[in-house]
Protein backbone atom coordinates (compact mmCIF):
# COMPACT_ATOMS: atom_id res chain seq x y z
CA UNK A 1 0.00 0.00 0.00
CA UNK A 2 1.31 3.42 -0.94
CA UNK A 3 2.39 5.77 1.83
CA UNK A 4 0.64 9.14 1.89
CA UNK A 5 3.06 11.74 0.53
CA UNK A 6 3.51 15.08 2.28
CA UNK A 7 5.44 18.25 1.48
CA UNK A 8 8.72 19.36 3.03
CA UNK A 9 7.16 22.61 4.26
CA UNK A 10 4.73 20.56 6.36
CA UNK A 11 7.50 18.76 8.25
CA UNK A 12 8.12 19.70 11.90
CA UNK A 13 10.41 22.70 12.24
CA UNK A 14 12.92 20.76 14.34
CA UNK A 15 13.37 18.13 11.62
CA UNK A 16 13.80 20.77 8.92
CA UNK A 17 16.37 22.61 11.03
CA UNK A 18 18.39 19.43 11.55
CA UNK A 19 18.47 18.75 7.83
CA UNK A 20 19.48 22.36 7.14
CA UNK A 21 22.45 21.77 9.42
CA UNK A 22 23.67 19.37 6.71
CA UNK A 23 22.40 21.09 3.58
CA UNK A 24 22.74 24.73 4.54
CA UNK A 25 19.83 27.07 3.84
CA UNK A 26 17.06 25.43 1.81
CA UNK A 27 15.74 27.76 -0.87
CA UNK A 28 13.02 25.52 -2.29
CA UNK A 29 11.72 21.95 -2.06
CA UNK A 30 10.00 20.02 -4.83
CA UNK A 31 7.89 17.04 -3.77
CA UNK A 32 8.49 14.04 -6.03
CA UNK A 33 5.59 12.13 -7.55
CA UNK A 34 7.56 8.91 -8.14
CA UNK A 35 7.67 6.12 -5.60
CA UNK A 36 5.12 4.79 -3.18
CA UNK A 37 7.06 3.98 -0.05
CA UNK A 38 8.18 7.32 1.43
CA UNK A 39 6.08 9.88 3.25
CA UNK A 40 8.70 12.50 2.40
CA UNK A 41 10.44 12.44 -0.99
CA UNK A 42 11.66 15.84 -2.14
CA UNK A 43 14.47 17.48 -4.06
CA UNK A 44 15.94 20.34 -2.07
CA UNK A 45 17.60 23.35 -3.69
CA UNK A 46 19.95 24.24 -0.88
CA UNK A 47 23.10 26.15 -0.08
CA UNK A 48 25.09 22.93 -0.51
CA UNK A 49 23.45 22.20 -3.88
CA UNK A 50 20.63 19.97 -5.07
CA UNK A 51 19.93 17.18 -2.59
CA UNK A 52 17.28 14.53 -2.11
CA UNK A 53 15.50 13.85 1.18
CA UNK A 54 13.31 10.85 1.88
CA UNK A 55 11.73 9.68 5.08
CA UNK A 56 9.09 7.85 7.05
CA UNK A 57 7.35 8.41 10.33
CA UNK A 58 9.18 6.59 13.07
CA UNK A 59 6.14 4.46 13.96
CA UNK A 60 5.67 3.23 10.38
CA UNK A 61 5.86 -0.56 10.20
CA UNK A 62 8.37 -0.66 7.36
CA UNK A 63 10.68 2.02 8.67
CA UNK A 64 13.40 -0.63 8.68
CA UNK A 65 13.90 0.19 4.98
CA UNK A 66 15.47 3.47 6.10
CA UNK A 67 17.86 1.52 8.32
CA UNK A 68 18.80 -0.73 5.42
CA UNK A 69 19.59 2.17 3.09
CA UNK A 70 21.68 3.95 5.68
CA UNK A 71 23.55 0.75 6.53
CA UNK A 72 24.51 -0.13 2.96
CA UNK A 73 25.13 3.40 1.62
CA UNK A 74 28.83 3.72 2.59
CA UNK A 75 29.69 0.55 0.68
CA UNK A 76 27.99 1.39 -2.63
CA UNK A 77 28.98 5.01 -3.24
CA UNK A 78 30.68 4.05 -6.52
CA UNK A 79 27.36 3.01 -8.04
CA UNK A 80 24.77 4.87 -5.93
CA UNK A 81 24.17 8.38 -4.53
CA UNK A 82 26.09 9.33 -1.40
CA UNK A 83 24.07 9.38 1.81
CA UNK A 84 24.98 12.59 3.60
CA UNK A 85 22.78 12.38 6.68
CA UNK A 86 20.46 10.15 8.62
CA UNK A 87 18.29 11.91 11.18
CA UNK A 88 16.10 9.93 13.57
CA UNK A 89 13.87 11.88 15.94
CA UNK A 90 10.94 10.91 18.13
CA UNK A 91 8.64 11.26 15.12
CA UNK A 92 10.66 10.95 11.88
CA UNK A 93 13.43 8.98 10.20
CA UNK A 94 15.05 11.00 7.38
CA UNK A 95 17.83 10.35 4.87
CA UNK A 96 19.57 12.97 2.75
CA UNK A 97 21.35 12.00 -0.48
CA UNK A 98 23.21 13.70 -3.28
CA UNK A 99 20.91 14.22 -6.24
CA UNK A 100 21.69 12.20 -9.36
CA UNK A 101 20.58 14.17 -12.39
CA UNK A 102 19.15 11.94 -15.08
CA UNK A 103 16.15 9.83 -16.02
CA UNK A 104 14.75 6.44 -15.13
CA UNK A 105 16.02 3.54 -17.19
CA UNK A 106 14.08 1.91 -19.99
CA UNK A 107 13.97 -1.88 -19.99
CA UNK A 108 12.36 -2.12 -23.41
CA UNK A 109 13.93 -4.58 -25.85
CA UNK A 110 17.01 -3.02 -27.53
CA UNK A 111 17.12 -0.19 -24.96
CA UNK A 112 20.60 1.40 -24.87
CA UNK A 113 20.19 1.69 -21.11
CA UNK A 114 20.56 -2.05 -20.55
CA UNK A 115 24.30 -2.37 -21.29
CA UNK A 116 24.87 0.53 -18.88
CA UNK A 117 22.95 -1.31 -16.18
CA UNK A 118 24.92 -4.49 -16.80
CA UNK A 119 28.18 -2.57 -16.34
CA UNK A 120 26.93 -1.17 -13.04
CA UNK A 121 25.89 -4.63 -11.90
CA UNK A 122 29.39 -5.89 -12.74
CA UNK A 123 30.79 -3.21 -10.42
CA UNK A 124 28.34 -4.22 -7.72
CA UNK A 125 29.47 -7.82 -8.12
CA UNK A 126 33.05 -6.75 -7.39
CA UNK A 127 32.20 -4.95 -4.14
CA UNK A 128 33.16 -7.13 -1.16
CA UNK A 129 30.07 -8.17 0.74
CA UNK A 130 30.26 -6.41 4.10
CA UNK A 131 29.30 -8.27 7.24
CA UNK A 132 26.19 -6.19 7.79
CA UNK A 133 22.88 -6.94 9.51
CA UNK A 134 20.96 -7.36 6.26
CA UNK A 135 18.61 -10.06 5.02
CA UNK A 136 20.01 -13.34 3.76
CA UNK A 137 18.68 -14.69 0.47
CA UNK A 138 18.07 -18.18 1.83
CA UNK A 139 15.93 -16.71 4.61
CA UNK A 140 14.14 -14.15 2.45
CA UNK A 141 12.94 -16.64 -0.17
CA UNK A 142 12.51 -19.66 2.11
CA UNK A 143 8.72 -19.15 2.48
CA UNK A 144 8.35 -19.41 -1.29
CA UNK A 145 10.52 -22.35 -2.34
CA UNK A 146 8.86 -25.72 -2.90
CA UNK A 147 11.25 -27.69 -0.70
CA UNK A 148 12.88 -26.06 2.36
CA UNK A 149 16.32 -27.33 1.34
CA UNK A 150 16.04 -25.41 -1.94
CA UNK A 151 16.51 -22.18 0.00
CA UNK A 152 20.18 -23.07 0.59
CA UNK A 153 20.77 -22.84 -3.16
CA UNK A 154 20.38 -19.06 -2.78
CA UNK A 155 22.97 -18.73 -0.03
CA UNK A 156 26.18 -16.83 -0.63
CA UNK A 157 28.28 -13.84 0.33
CA UNK A 158 27.50 -11.38 -2.47
CA UNK A 159 25.93 -8.01 -1.76
CA UNK A 160 22.65 -7.89 -3.70
CA UNK A 161 20.30 -5.02 -4.56
CA UNK A 162 17.36 -7.28 -5.61
CA UNK A 163 14.85 -4.52 -6.46
CA UNK A 164 15.51 -3.79 -10.13
CA UNK A 165 12.31 -1.93 -10.91
CA UNK A 166 13.27 0.58 -13.66
CA UNK A 167 12.53 3.49 -11.33
CA UNK A 168 15.47 2.34 -9.20
CA UNK A 169 17.94 2.81 -12.04
CA UNK A 170 18.91 6.36 -13.04
CA UNK A 171 20.67 6.94 -16.36
CA UNK A 172 23.07 9.82 -15.78
CA UNK A 173 25.96 11.00 -17.99
CA UNK A 174 26.43 7.67 -19.69
CA UNK A 175 26.14 5.42 -16.67
CA UNK A 176 23.46 3.63 -14.67
CA UNK A 177 23.14 4.55 -11.01
CA UNK A 178 21.31 2.30 -8.53
CA UNK A 179 19.02 3.96 -6.02
CA UNK A 180 16.66 2.77 -3.26
CA UNK A 181 18.59 0.15 -1.31
CA UNK A 182 15.57 -0.77 0.80
CA UNK A 183 16.03 -4.52 0.21
CA UNK A 184 19.78 -5.22 0.37
CA UNK A 185 20.48 -8.91 0.74
CA UNK A 186 23.48 -11.20 1.18
CA UNK A 187 23.33 -14.24 -1.05
CA UNK A 188 24.51 -16.02 -4.17
CA UNK A 189 25.73 -13.55 -6.77
CA UNK A 190 23.41 -14.91 -9.46
CA UNK A 191 20.31 -13.84 -7.52
CA UNK A 192 20.61 -10.22 -8.67
CA UNK A 193 20.77 -11.16 -12.38
CA UNK A 194 17.79 -13.47 -11.80
CA UNK A 195 15.82 -10.61 -10.27
CA UNK A 196 16.65 -8.51 -13.33
CA UNK A 197 15.55 -11.32 -15.68
CA UNK A 198 12.02 -11.08 -14.28
CA UNK A 199 11.94 -7.30 -14.68
CA UNK A 200 13.17 -7.58 -18.26
CA UNK A 201 10.51 -10.13 -19.09
CA UNK A 202 7.81 -7.92 -17.55
CA UNK A 203 9.07 -5.18 -19.89
CA UNK A 204 8.67 -7.24 -23.06
CA UNK A 205 11.68 -9.57 -23.33
CA UNK A 206 11.31 -13.28 -23.81
CA UNK A 207 12.94 -15.56 -21.24
CA UNK A 208 15.75 -16.37 -23.67
CA UNK A 209 16.36 -12.70 -24.46
CA UNK A 210 16.40 -11.74 -20.78
CA UNK A 211 18.86 -14.48 -19.87
CA UNK A 212 21.11 -13.54 -22.79
CA UNK A 213 21.24 -9.95 -21.54
CA UNK A 214 22.52 -10.99 -18.09
CA UNK A 215 25.02 -13.52 -19.47
CA UNK A 216 27.91 -10.99 -19.32
CA UNK A 217 27.56 -10.87 -15.52
CA UNK A 218 30.18 -13.25 -14.09
CA UNK A 219 27.91 -14.42 -11.28
CA UNK A 220 25.28 -15.65 -13.73
CA UNK A 221 27.51 -18.49 -14.91
CA UNK A 222 27.78 -19.79 -11.33
CA UNK A 223 24.06 -20.60 -11.11
CA UNK A 224 23.14 -24.25 -11.52
CA UNK A 225 20.02 -25.20 -13.42
CA UNK A 226 18.58 -26.57 -10.18
CA UNK A 227 19.17 -23.24 -8.43
CA UNK A 228 17.58 -21.21 -11.23
CA UNK A 229 14.59 -23.56 -11.41
CA UNK A 230 14.07 -23.35 -7.65
CA UNK A 231 14.31 -19.56 -7.72
CA UNK A 232 11.92 -19.33 -10.66
CA UNK A 233 9.28 -21.37 -8.83
CA UNK A 234 9.82 -19.33 -5.67
CA UNK A 235 9.32 -16.18 -7.76
CA UNK A 236 5.98 -17.49 -9.01
CA UNK A 237 4.84 -18.03 -5.43
CA UNK A 238 6.13 -14.65 -4.30
CA UNK A 239 4.59 -12.63 -7.13
CA UNK A 240 1.30 -14.55 -6.98
CA UNK A 241 1.08 -13.51 -3.33
CA UNK A 242 1.96 -9.89 -4.11
CA UNK A 243 -0.46 -9.68 -7.04
CA UNK A 244 -3.19 -11.13 -4.84
CA UNK A 245 -2.71 -8.29 -2.37
CA UNK A 246 -2.11 -5.52 -4.90
CA UNK A 247 -4.11 -5.68 -8.11
CA UNK A 248 -1.88 -3.18 -9.95
CA UNK A 249 -1.02 -3.90 -13.58
CA UNK A 250 2.71 -4.07 -12.77
CA UNK A 251 2.26 -6.77 -10.13
CA UNK A 252 0.24 -8.85 -12.57
CA UNK A 253 2.95 -8.37 -15.19
CA UNK A 254 5.55 -9.62 -12.72
CA UNK A 255 3.42 -12.65 -11.85
CA UNK A 256 3.03 -13.52 -15.52
CA UNK A 257 6.75 -13.04 -16.12
CA UNK A 258 7.56 -15.35 -13.22
CA UNK A 259 5.22 -18.03 -14.55
CA UNK A 260 6.72 -17.76 -18.03
CA UNK A 261 10.26 -17.96 -16.69
CA UNK A 262 9.45 -20.96 -14.47
CA UNK A 263 8.02 -22.76 -17.49
CA UNK A 264 11.13 -21.89 -19.51
CA UNK A 265 13.39 -23.22 -16.76
CA UNK A 266 11.35 -26.40 -16.41
CA UNK A 267 11.61 -27.02 -20.16
CA UNK A 268 15.34 -26.26 -20.26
Amino acid sequence: MAVERMHWADMPAAARETVEGCTGSIYSATTMSEGKNSAIAAVLDAERGRLFVKGLRRDYARRWTQEMEATVAPFVEEISPRCLLRHVSDDWDLLVFDVVEGRHASYAPDSPDLPLLIETMKKLGSIPAPDLPIKRAEQRWKPYVVEPEHAQLLAGQALLHTDYVPDNVIISTGRAVLIDWAWPTRGAGWVDPACLVLRLMASGHSAAQAEELVTPLPAWSTASRAALAAFAVASVNLWTEIAGQDQSSWTKAMELAAREWAAYQAAG
